[in-house]
């Protein structure tokens, strides 16, 4: 994943910028489809996170200084949720709450436009963009085929990277994404499948976020030693762990943390411990989507 800046000309002096331009939808404020509270039913999903509750927690996804506006609605993320039936689904209703805290927190972050000064604050401006600003890789692992040097940059919610993940969850989700990585750019209930894929897909040694963030992960001694312990933390460790922990306090974390105990806060809920990877040893080469 590759995190995205702020939107605004300001932004790209953030080095973590990230994210990309989306369709343009013209010069008005919004454009495509609006939230309008009524007319979805969210099935048990819903029952987490309403209609209302998915606008409070991307309040300026459809500004008109959002590359993706109008590309991410609820309608399409309870779509996607419904090939993961566990997926906010598991535990009970505090545990089920943190888990899409914790998914929209991550995915928001990587997909930030928000900067400190920003009107609603820094953490209202998740789902900005679709697509990776700038490109610094091919983004070719030897061992997977690449049709498509250059290609295979952030994209989506989680901003998938790599030809490797784009080969895996293609397959997973029965589509060529090896082919066609743009997909992910322009279907939005496919690119939430990504994001939701990646989140309940493990890559061992490393679990999945899906059962860290449930409580169901138990720490191996190596996990101890490399103080990886149960909590939020952990699942930053495994989307871009190799980049950001093990390091001190740094902003990027920080800025994950921020979108987490934002939105724990809006479902009434306590974020629990572990919040920081600060500490914690990376698990070495990440083979799923990960950053520069």
């Amino acid at each position: 994943m590759r995190l995205i800046g702020s939107l605004l000309i300001f932004s790209l002096v953030l080095s973590f910028v990230q994210g990309g331009s989306a369709q343009n939808c013209g010069s008005g404020a919004v454009c495509g489809e609006r939230d309008t509270g009524h007319g979805t039913d969210g099935g048990e999903l819903g029952k987490i996170i309403s209609r209302e509750m998915f606008e409070d927690l991307l309040p300026y996804r459809n500004d008109e200084r959002c590359h993706a506006r109008g590309f991410y609605t609820y309608d399409a993320f309870i779509e996607a949720a419904k090939a993961f039936p566990a997926f906010g689904n598991s535990g009970n209703e505090t545990m089920r709450k943190r888990e899409i805290a914790a998914f929209f927190a991550q995915t928001g972050h990587e997909t930030t436009g928000g900067w400190p000064d920003a009107p609603g604050g820094e953490y209202a401006w998740g789902y900005c963009y679709i697509r990776q600003v700038s490109h610094g890789s091919d983004y070719c692992y030897p061992y997977c085929p690449c049709p498509l040097p250059g290609q295979y940059y952030g994209r989506g919610p989680i901003q998938l990277t790599w030809n490797c993940n784009y080969l895996r969850c293609g397959e997973a989700l029965g589509v060529d994404l090896l082919n066609n990585p743009d997909l992910l750019a322009t279907d939005p209930v496919l690119s939430f499948k990504s994001a939701i894929w990646f989140w309940m897909t493990a890559q061992p040694p490393k679990p999945s976020c899906h059962e860290v963030i449930i409580d169901e992960w138990k720490p191996s001694a190596n996990d101890v030693n490399a103080s990886r312990l149960p909590g939020y933390g952990l699942t930053t460790n495994i989307i871009n762990g190799g980049i950001e922990c093990g390091k001190g306090w740094n902003s990027f974390v920080a800025n994950r943390i921020g979108f987490f105990t934002t939105f724990c806060g809006k479902f009434g809920i306590q974020p629990g411990d572990n919040l920081d990877c600060y500490n914690q040893g990376p698990y070495g080469p990440n083979l799923m989507a990960q950053s520069m």
